[in-house]
């Protein structure tokens, strides 16, 4: 792990710093394991997690077999790598994600098609940022509102509306940053959130919320403002092939060109 060119200043990195001394040990899921034990990361059923080798399931499926053990299976790569950090660092989000995909499993099996909630709980575990904003946010986010949330709003962000990085994959794609990479935005109507506050709003979320990918927020990563350098000018968000319009304005956009 040493070997992976993080750029531990990177601001989404910032909850996952402090972590940094665990993965240079020479048994990083054997550190990462015992640093569970001392934060209590345990599952939605009160397992203690631990990071153990790639095949420790079996055959069983991989989140029922968290569910059942506490033991989640972890490769040599970047990738569960930064799994075990998430867990670290917002463990009631990632046991109320794998709480909800174990209760699916168990109700309907492995299937060549996951449903809705499951499809839903993938992405965000994947590919998720957890927003701390306001309920007018969260309405722009859907309504895909870039320039009230990047232009009118923008001193907004990084005071009264705090981002998280949770999805583990997209963490790791952020190793090599690109304008088009999205995330999945559950956006929680808190304020000042610390990383404590935002885990716990986002486990009761996934614990109460109706979950299909149609109903989530998507949000082009690096337009987070302080997030990237370039994002510091307007054109930035003036590519509608990463900054989409909604249906419903292009279409009003396109009647104003007629008329």
């Amino acid at each position: 792990m040493t070997a992976l060119r993080i750029d531990w200043g990177a601001p989404w990195l910032a909850p996952l710093r402090g972590l940094r001394p665990h993965i240079e040990r020479a048994d990083w899921r054997v550190a990462l394991s015992a640093e569970a034990r001392c934060r209590g990361v345990t599952t939605a059923q009160g397992l203690p997690i631990e990071f153990v080798a790639a095949d420790d399931a079996g055959g069983t499926a991989y989140e029922t077999h968290i569910a059942a053990t506490g033991r989640v299976p972890t490769r040599d790569n970047a990738h569960d790598l930064f799994n075990a950090l998430v867990w670290l660092t917002f463990p009631a989000a990632k046991a109320a994600l794998n709480a909800r995909q174990a209760a699916e499993l168990a109700r309907d099996g492995v299937r060549s098609r996951r449903g809705p909630v499951r499809d839903a709980a993938t992405l965000i575990d994947e590919s998720g940022l957890l927003l701390a904003a306001t309920e007018e946010a969260c309405a722009a986010l859907m309504r895909l509102d870039w320039p009230w949330l990047f232009g009118a709003q923008r001193a907004r962000w990084g005071s009264e509306w705090t981002p998280f990085a949770f999805g583990h994959a997209m963490i790791e794609k952020l190793l090599a940053p690109y304008k088009g990479l999205t995330a999945v935005v559950v956006c929680l109507p808190l304020a000042d959130a610390t990383v404590a506050h935002i885990d716990r709003a986002a486990a009761q979320w996934v614990q109460r919320t109706a979950l299909a990918p149609p109903l989530l927020a998507h949000l082009p990563v690096l337009g987070v403002p302080g997030w990237w350098p370039a994002n510091d000018t307007p054109a930035f968000y003036a590519d509608t092939a990463v900054f989409r319009v909604a249906r419903s304005r292009a279409g009003g956009a396109r009647e104003a060109l007629r008329q």
